[in-house]
């Protein structure tokens, strides 16, 4: 799928989003994709330590949102939450990066930002996301995408985001989350403080 494509399905998908305020639960995984919630305090596996420290290094620098666009990534979105389950937060994606196809713990297609009632956005993990049409092209026979062990969630297509069925990894590696470190949603983030810019 060409870079342009993937931009302009992006950019559809934000009328999508205005839905997510009116839909009570997040996308969910396809059997077999769903992870079991943890508490993030519990004791990681080692796999899972090794991810979370890999992405923190990997991301430290886009602290300052201002570096991540220096290096392509955009926010796309607004800032995406659900009255439910929380929130995601802001996400800056790589368009480069997601239309690779390519899954490197060094590399996300997305960092995550909460909006701040200063106006500063803090990072709060980073995302990885692959188009499943690709994925299964490249890798056939081999179900979803794991990353250090973690394996991907499913979205399905049609969805909310206007994009075609797509994998999708979340890593809270900057802010805690109480249902663990790599489930779609954060009950901790907010988007009270996104002005919409």
């Amino acid at each position: 799928m060409s870079i342009g494509r993937l931009a302009k399905r992006f950019q559809h998908s934000v009328t999508a989003l205005v839905l997510l305020g009116t839909c009570p639960l997040g996308v969910a995984a396809q059997a077999g994709h769903s992870h079991p919630t943890r508490a993030q305090a519990q004791e990681l596996t080692p796999a899972e330590g090794a991810l979370l420290k890999a992405v923190r290094e990997s991301t430290e620098r886009f602290k300052d949102v201002s570096v991540a666009e220096r290096e392509g990534y955009a926010l796309l979105f607004g800032c995406v939450s659900g009255p439910d389950s929380g929130a995601m937060g802001l996400h800056f994606v790589n368009l480069n990066l997601v239309s690779s196809g390519v899954i490197d713990a060094s590399r996300p297609q997305i960092v995550i930002y909460e909006p701040m009632p200063d106006g500063h956005l803090q990072l709060i993990g980073a995302d990885f996301l692959v188009i499943a049409s690709d994925w299964d092209k490249a890798h056939p026979g081999q179900g979803a995408p794991q990353l250090m062990g973690q394996l991907f969630h499913y979205f399905e297509s049609p969805n909310r985001f206007g994009l075609p069925a797509f994998y999708t990894l979340h890593v809270w590696a900057w802010k805690e989350n109480p249902n663990g470190a790599f489930v779609n949603w954060h009950p901790n983030v907010s988007c009270q403080a996104f002005s919409g810019q």
